[in-house]
């Protein structure tokens, strides 16, 4: 009898294709309830999950002895509670490396609509508001020649900062540990926190999360900040205490900000809904054809090794 694969999204036919001789049962494409999903999983062998899904100790017991392994479609596995897994001997697979140039694509997107005030531009635009153009309309600033700060130089930080030097940025960078090879490759120069943060135009993060960088951005961090810095985050939502952001944006103390993941998504602070001077993305990070299905792909061929008694290509080291 063919194991039973959950796939709690719909996903592209790429990755689905490669499970036909499994017994796949998928979910809808929106984001199943927590019922839904303890329901679903019952006797699954494999659960192929997204970021979205919250797949803690519950879940796994729900799924019973026979779950093998979970494949979640995200680099990010802050979803998955890797100590339940491991003492379960459950197998967690996540997908690095084939999302790293999109991301960063959206970082850089975020930083030159926040700095040149590409968003409120097109809201006056469209709502037939635009009546002349004047030397002092919509004023933003420049990205070309500035610094900029990024804050954890893993695969998406460095793509960014290759970005940026093709904008002539200067790369400073702060990390758990310092990246000689990227100091040389990008000039990059590593700084403590609070150091690039006094110091940078533009700050992009690119952090996983974590307990120690939860409210990593929080009020005294963008005290530090100069009120002409362009914050980006494309990370986690949590990361950046969005309640803070919103005063800092709302009393001038930082320029603008560019967001694409949100601390409670899909709600956004009302506050930051509201100001001009965030450029709100949905979380569109990793949304291209050829990502996703390559994404999907791995996610599935990495269930499919664990079921064969293989070692999956990209393992989550417990």
């Amino acid at each position: 009898m063919p194991d039973k694969v959950l796939v709690t999204r719909e996903i592209p036919e790429a990755g689905l294709g490669l499970l036909e001789d499994f017994d796949v049962t998928v979910l809808a494409e929106r984001p199943p309830t927590r019922d839904e999903l303890l329901e679903a999983v019952r006797g699954a062998s494999v659960d192929h999950s997204t970021a979205t899904e919250k797949m803690g100790g519950e879940v796994m017991d729900a799924a019973g002895e026979g779950l093998k392994v979970i494949a979640n479609m995200a680099v990010g596995y802050d979803n998955i509670d890797i100590c339940a897994a491991t003492n379960r001997g459950v197998v967690v697979t996540n997908t690095p490396g084939v999302l790293d140039e999109t991301t960063a694509d959206v970082a850089f997107m975020l930083m030159l609509a926040a700095a040149r005030r590409l968003g409120e531009g097109e809201r006056l635009l469209r709502a037939g508001e635009w009546e002349w153009w004047g030397p002092k309309q919509l004023r933003g600033i420049d990205v070309w020649g500035k610094k900029l700060g990024v804050v954890g130089l893993g695969r998406i930080g460095r793509a960014v900062a290759r970005r940026g030097r093709g904008f002539g940025m200067e790369i400073l960078y702060h990390n758990r540990s310092r990246k000689e090879d990227a100091e040389k490759e990008l000039g990059a120069r590593y700084l403590d926190l609070d150091d690039l943060l006094r110091e940078s135009n533009f700050v992009s993060i690119h952090t996983p999360l974590t307990d120690a960088t939860r409210h990593l951005i929080g009020e005294r961090e963008l005290g530090l900040m100069q009120d002409t810095v362009v914050l980006v985050n494309t990370s986690r939502g949590p990361v950046v205490d969005e309640a803070a952001l919103a005063e800092a944006l709302e009393g001038g103390r930082i320029f603008a900000a560019g967001l694409d993941v949100y601390e409670e998504e899909p709600k956004v602070h009302p506050k930051l809904l509201a100001l001009e001077k965030a450029v709100l993305a949905p979380h569109i990070g990793i949304a291209t054809i050829e990502t996703r299905d390559r994404m999907a792909t791995l996610a599935a061929e990495n269930l499919a090794a664990v079921l064969r008694g293989e070692e999956p290509k990209s393992p989550v080291e417990s």
